[in-house]
């Protein structure tokens, strides 16, 4: 028979370690002192993400007003200014590579999308001028509004890509305004730019382009081609100050896209917010 060591034996002691361990501390007065208690940690601040549109905007008196004709939209190839900037558009909407928007997010770089339903939607044959697609439809209009979200407007390029001047004014309102309201509805903006496919265009285009809304016809002056090389519509095969250039979701977009970039930067060039400098050529 084990007998304990004291009045309680063994499990006496033992209770009374568990009470002493439990109780509050004395002070030197005699006072209880409280727990002591951990600080909860607080989170690190967050890196607050960018405010406003990126890309360079206009100074004041920089930008020559672009004249109207007849209250039709004018059409525009370039911005008339003398500052070293141009302007990035891309078009249709087939290779929706996830690289091209982590750098227009990441970086801020400014562009204007042009979308237009059937590439969007991956229906027909995909543009492979730039090598063999992997990311056709790969998130449809999910992908836009990623865009969107990134800062970048996304405005008209039809529905089906016609040759409108071989259509006549019905046919071409129903192309524009279709797109209009797709693009409202899967986006919740409504585009205030078109761009006619393979820039062609005529009275009934212009005409179209008003009824359903469109501010502006965009143009370009030069189009950007596989592996990041500008193609120039001007003798002299530079860029110029309010040079607005074309681009197209083709395949490896995203590694074309960064060699254009900084080409257009070593060359002193900055990249310009274009519906800012559109707004400040506006006469109105």
């Amino acid at each position: 028979m084990i007998r304990g060591r004291g009045p309680y034996g063994m499990i006496g002691v033992a209770c009374a370690l568990v009470l002493t361990a439990c109780a509050p501390t004395q002070t030197a007065t005699g006072t209880a002192a409280e727990p002591t208690k951990t600080a909860p940690k607080t989170a690190a601040p967050e890196t607050p993400e960018p405010q406003g549109p990126p890309g360079v905007t206009p100074r004041k008196g920089e930008v020559r007003p672009i004249p109207r004709t007849g209250g039709l939209p004018p059409v525009i190839s370039s911005i008339p200014t003398k500052r070293k900037v141009v302007f990035l558009t891309i078009d249709d909407g087939w290779e929706q590579d996830p690289g091209f928007l982590r750098q227009v997010r990441e970086q801020r770089i400014p562009i204007t999308a042009f979308a237009m339903r059937d590439a969007v939607e991956a229906e027909g044959t995909p543009d492979e001028s730039g090598g063999e697609a992997r990311y056709v439809g790969a998130g449809k209009w999910g992908y836009f509004r990623q865009l969107r979200d990134a800062g970048v407007p996304v405005e008209n390029h039809t529905l089906t890509h016609p040759n409108l001047r071989l259509l006549g004014y019905a046919a071409q309102r129903r192309e524009i305004c279709g797109s209009s309201q797709l693009i409202k509805k899967e986006l919740g903006t409504r585009p205030a730019l078109f761009r006619p496919p393979f820039g062609n265009y005529d009275t009934d285009t212009l005409r179209a382009a008003k009824s359903c809304g469109m501010s502006s016809v965009l143009l370009w002056t030069a189009s950007v081609q596989p592996g990041g090389k500008i193609a120039y519509q001007v003798p002299d095969k530079r860029l110029r100050p309010g040079d607005i250039l074309l681009l197209h979701f083709r395949p490896n977009l995203a590694r074309d896209f960064r060699i254009l970039v900084k080409k257009i930067k070593r060359r002193g060039y900055e990249l310009g917010n274009l519906q800012a400098y559109l707004d400040a050529a506006d006469p109105r």
